[in-house]
């Protein structure tokens, strides 16, 4: 598989960590990361799914992959996952995959080409408790941050709404035009982020 090893990535590793505390026997309770980032495993899937359901299928009347095709990814690239949990509770998370051409097509919606070097990035999304946080762009920081650790990543691709635009040109990506893929009426703008040439920042990030 070609990952990182992902323990190692600073990226990746809980954040505020809360502190033990002692119980009145003289044993330290042991405790959730108050936060922790880490890729999905196929066990996440469910909670995935109960996300991206809430959050899509209110605004766009479907969601962009469904519980067969979480667990698809999930099972073939979960190095090109990451999900944030809060307490050991998913509250965001992204799903990727490897894609070998220069533009996304109808074929990139279910495919995972190993040896592609652009991440098609099917969906973001945050728990409805937690949103208007910012954590949209937070998790999408990081994710751009992990990439850049891998070696075989070149950029990453995604495709969105029109509405989305602004939110992504703040994450950094730029718009290529109008996507070739379409989802019943639904018309998509393709959108890209360079993740190469980024030597400094892998010979200082422990990658």
């Amino acid at each position: 598989m070609r990952m990182s090893a992902l323990s190692a990535l600073p990226f990746l590793k809980p954040v505020h960590l809360r502190p033990s505390r002692s119980s009145p026997g003289g044993q330290r309770r042991h405790t959730l990361p108050a936060s922790e980032f880490r890729c999905l495993s196929p066990e996440d899937a469910v909670s995935v799914f109960e996300i991206e359901r809430e959050a899509f299928i209110s605004v766009s009347g479907d969601c962009p992959l469904h519980l067969d095709e979480i667990r698809h990814f999930l099972n073939l690239c979960p190095e090109l996952s990451l999900g944030w949990f809060e307490e050991g509770r998913l509250v965001a998370f992204i799903i990727g995959s490897l894609w070998d051409q220069e533009r996304l097509s109808q074929a990139a919606l279910t495919l995972h080409k190993p040896q592609g070097s652009a991440v098609h990035i099917h969906v973001l999304a945050v728990h409805r408790t937690v949103r208007q946080q910012g954590k949209g762009s937070i998790l999408m920081w990081r994710y751009l941050q992990y990439l850049r650790c891998l070696p075989f990543a070149r950029r990453a691709l995604l495709m969105c709404e029109h509405f989305l635009v602004p939110f992504y040109q703040k994450c950094g990506f730029e718009a290529l035009g109008p996507c070739e893929v379409t989802v019943g009426d639904l018309a998509f703008v393709e959108m890209q982020h360079a993740v190469q040439g980024h030597a400094f920042m892998r010979r200082n990030s422990g990658c």
